[in-house]
């Protein structure tokens, strides 16, 4: 039986028979706290005499009547309700009741417990607006809706369209929205609660757009509205301006949601962000920077993803790593954040690296056949590495002629659904170049390139000859075409400066450079300079030790991440030795000017000392780190952003609790001991025994938010005793009524490196909870448990093991074996590591 998956063949079959007209959905929220009325009259046209299904979840169905006749509720069976005998013009009302959710998908109800107000959102992508009301479950079944919420009157309530005036009776309101544009079900929405709410208005070329940020009433102190609104401003001005096309959908309001899980998500006009980018304590420039990059990503969508909409998700990545490349590209053009793609290359595309390089590696347009596998393609593949493609795709045919296809494919396609070869027409058009080859290379094979320079030098450090060497992974053979610039760079009284810049193609496994030929060799040669495109890179011995006494002395921030990112990947590929990272890192760090490295930098750092670093050898590398960001701490500058990160990042490797303590109560100047703050080195003392439960309910006291219970949690997981190991591993695996953040707080601090007699009961645990976890408890939970529960924190051959006998032997369906074998890849390198 089906359950709540779909196959690609199913959907096919249901949009031949079937097209989707209107729905009239009416909420009732006030029935009370554990479930809410949902009454759908869908309109649709169908081959007549044709049979088909239609999609609701977890419904206690009281009615259901298609074009006049009822229909037995017993029928609905497996999230499904079959309709058969279909007219040519069909209506079908479905009544009933389903349950809020507690796990961020479909309507979640979250009461807060800092004053005690309710807050209700939905969260629809992939296929769950079904939890909510009847549907064709599917993105090419398109079609308008209007919304009627019945709620208490005083609470906001916010859907895709501009919210109403209420119709009040006595306590209760019902807010009649008006009828959408034409969309997918899976951006739909609603927003209901006690929200408070701050307005504004953007007045661009194509007329004014009401715009709307929302948050909860306990976080309206901390809320910096106009600073969203000016970074919102900012991407609609570029964005209607290079699409030559206006916003869409009308209004735009922004919401920020509890216990979300994902950083935001594309409803059209109702966009729904985790209500953590409402910072609290202070942030580095990183967060903020981080916080526009999801503001510009959502919005790129209202156009790519909500007006035109994929037809199936095998062309997800048409969704995603457009947006994706689009935030970047507006953070840059359009914001204060003119360095975002040195971010991007410093964290995301690292992301994209890894994953790349994972057994679960597929292609960025990726072979969807289900829902379950859709959902667990929404990874590094689907955002970074797609969004470096389209970078690279932009360099190939060009800027202008890149964004002409774009509006083109926008105006034939509004408010339709395509498929890639759709896109790449319109670009051809546009550029006058082919792009099926380039498609064929890029969007449909898996696996990541890496680009080596070999050359010969003479007597007098002159070129001789000069090449780019290309290589593969047996498994993924493909030798792409790079477009790359070729950097060379000398040190100029202490700085490492761009003496020559040249640009060039690459193709197959050796490439000549002839240019290069007779120019002196440089202190450092750094392919993909500018980072054109989507490779790893070597960099030969000469470059590598003037990488390791001057990594601090570029003039500019993207060189720099480009050889952070070849120092990592080479240590995670066991070509460099976990201490020769760590000192590269504690060298250049300090003066690092990428806040987004800054924090990648240091959280590698410290999995160079735990993972990548054979056993022996760890104590004193691990001592080495921790005085080296010591001293860092205590140089860096009173109140700087790098003074927070590193203060972080001392806590997370502290080994003793003097000084830890000391910054806890204020001792360095500059650094403001703020909430958040307080608890990451509160967590810090839990790690290393020097406080327990008192001291964590005490602070929790001090903080009894929503914030403050998910970081309690963490330091009472994070503790090196059997018995709060036993809670916080049955908080994330076994219980179903732990609130979704707070089981991913706790599954983040439950693995840590230096408790390994502590942690080997749990590895067969793990591997008996992934035989099930997914089917029991749902994907969402099943992911959390089986990310980050996996057994990685104190690696051995023996865990290593049990895990590759777990993988020839289980039943288990196959989202659960990816995350494992995700893990067990991880495990890998780090024991191959270990040895070298």
């Amino acid at each position: 039986m089906p359950g709540t998956n779909l196959t690609r063949e199913e959907a096919q079959q249901r949009a031949s028979v079937v097209s989707t007209g209107t729905y009239d959905v009416a909420l009732d929220l006030t029935i009370g706290d554990e479930r809410f009325g949902s009454v759908t009259t869908l309109r649709f046209e169908a081959t007549p005499g044709s049979s088909t299904f239609v999609d609701l979840v977890d419904a206690d169905i009281s009615a259901i009547t298609l074009n006049g006749t009822s229909i037995d509720p017993a029928l609905y069976a497996e999230s499904r309700i079959p309709i058969e005998d279909l007219a040519a013009e069909n209506e079908l009302v479905v009544e009933a009741t389903l349950p809020y959710s507690h796990s961020g998908e479909g309507l979640h109800r979250f009461v807060d417990p800092a004053d005690g107000k309710v807050y209700l959102y939905t969260q629809f992508e992939v296929p769950d607006a079904r939890r909510v009301f009847t549907t064709f479950e599917q993105p090419d079944l398109k079609a308008e809706f209007t919304f009627h919420v019945t709620a208490p009157a005083h609470w906001q309530v916010v859907s895709n369209s501009p919210s109403p005036e209420p119709v009040v009776e006595g306590e209760h309101g019902t807010w009649h929205f008006p009828e959408t544009k034409r969309m997918s079900t899976y951006i739909t929405a609603l927003v209901a609660g006690d929200y408070e709410v701050v307005r504004d208005t953007y007045s661009g070329e194509y007329g004014d757009i009401p715009l709307g940020v929302f948050c909860r009433q306990s976080l309206v102190e901390h809320l910096d509205a106009d600073d969203i609104f000016l970074i919102t401003k900012q991407g609609f001005a570029f964005f209607e301006g290079a699409f030559e096309m206006a916003y869409p959908f009308g209004k735009y309001d922004q919401l920020f949601v509890p216990e979300y899980n994902m950083g935001a998500m594309e409803n059209a006009g109702c966009v729904t962000f985790r209500d953590e980018m409402i910072f609290r304590s202070r942030q580095t420039v990183a967060a903020y920077e981080g916080r526009a990059n999801t503001i510009l990503h959502e919005m790129a969508h209202m156009w790519f993803g909500d007006l035109v909409t994929m037809k199936w998700w095998d062309d997800l990545w048409l969704n995603e790593s457009f947006a994706e490349f689009a935030a970047h590209h507006s953070s840059v053009e359009a914001t204060r954040f003119t360095d975002a793609w040195t971010g991007f290359t410093n964290a995301r595309k690292n992301w994209a690296y890894r994953q790349d390089q994972l057994p679960s590696t597929h292609p960025i347009a990726a072979d969807n056949y289900d829902l379950h596998a859709v959902e667990a393609n929404f990874d590094g593949i689907t955002y970074a590495k797609g969004a470096s493609t389209l970078k690279q795709l932009v360099a190939w045919v060009g800027e202008k002629d890149f964004f002409a296809g774009l509006r083109a494919y926008f105006a034939k396609h509004a408010y339709g659904n395509t498929t890639l070869q759709d896109l790449l027409t319109e670009l051809e058009a546009s550029s006058g170049r082919e792009l099926g080859s380039w498609s064929q290379e890029w969007l449909q094979t898996s696996g990541v390139n890496t680009l080596r320079a070999t050359f010969e030098v003479d007597g007098d450090g002159a070129f001789t000859s000069f090449a780019v060497e290309q290589s593969a992974h047996p498994d993924y053979p493909t030798l792409r075409r790079h477009r790359i610039a070729i950097g060379l760079y000398d040190l100029v009284d202490g700085r490492l400066v761009r003496r020559e810049r040249i640009e060039t193609d690459v193709r197959g496994e050796r490439t000549e450079i002839t240019e290069l030929v007779d120019h002196r060799q440089p202190d450092l040669i750094l392919l993909n300079d500018d980072d054109l495109t989507y490779a790893k890179i070597r960099l030969d011995e000469r470059s590598f030790d003037t990488l390791l006494g001057h990594i601090a002395s570029f003039e500019d921030s993207l060189p720099r991440a480009l050889a952070w990112g070849a120092a990592w990947d080479m240590t995670r590929d066991a070509e460099l030795k976990g201490s020769d990272f760590v000192a590269l890192v504690l060298a250049g760090v300090g003066t690092e000017t990428d806040l987004t490295a800054v924090a990648s930098l240091l959280r590698q750092g410290s999995s160079a000392v735990n993972l990548y670093t054979a056993e022996a050898d760890r104590p004193p590398l691990a001592e080495q780190w921790e005085s080296g960001l010591s001293g860092l701490l205590d140089a860096a500058e009173p109140g700087s952003d790098h003074q927070l990160a590193l203060a972080r990042a001392y806590a997370a490797a502290a080994s003793t609790p003097e000084k830890v303590q000391s910054l806890l109560d204020g001792a360095l100047e500059g650094l403001t001991v703020d909430t958040d703050l307080r608890w990451t080195l509160l967590t810090a003392l839990a790690r290393i025994d020097a406080v327990g439960e008192a001291e964590i309910a005490a602070e929790l006291e001090r903080d009894n938010t929503i914030s403050g219970q998910e970081h309690a949690a963490a330091a009472r997981a994070i503790r090196p005793d059997a018995e709060a190991k036993a809670a916080a591993w049955r908080a994330v695996a076994v219980e179903k009524s732990t609130p979704n953040e707070t089981r991913r707080q706790t599954a983040l601090a439950f693995q840590v490196s230096g408790q390994g007699d502590l942690l080997e009961p749990y590895v067969d645990a793990y591997l008996q909870m992934a035989e099930t976890i997914i089917e029991e408890q749902g994907v969402w939970i099943g992911q959390v448990a089986l990310v980050y529960l996996f057994p990685l924190a104190n690696p051995s051959a023996r865990t290593l093991e049990k895990v590759d006998t777990w993988l020839e032997s289980t039943q288990s369906g196959p989202a659960a074996k990816r995350y494992v074998l995700e893990g067990r890849d991880d495990l890998a390198r780090a024991l191959r590591a270990q040895s070298q």
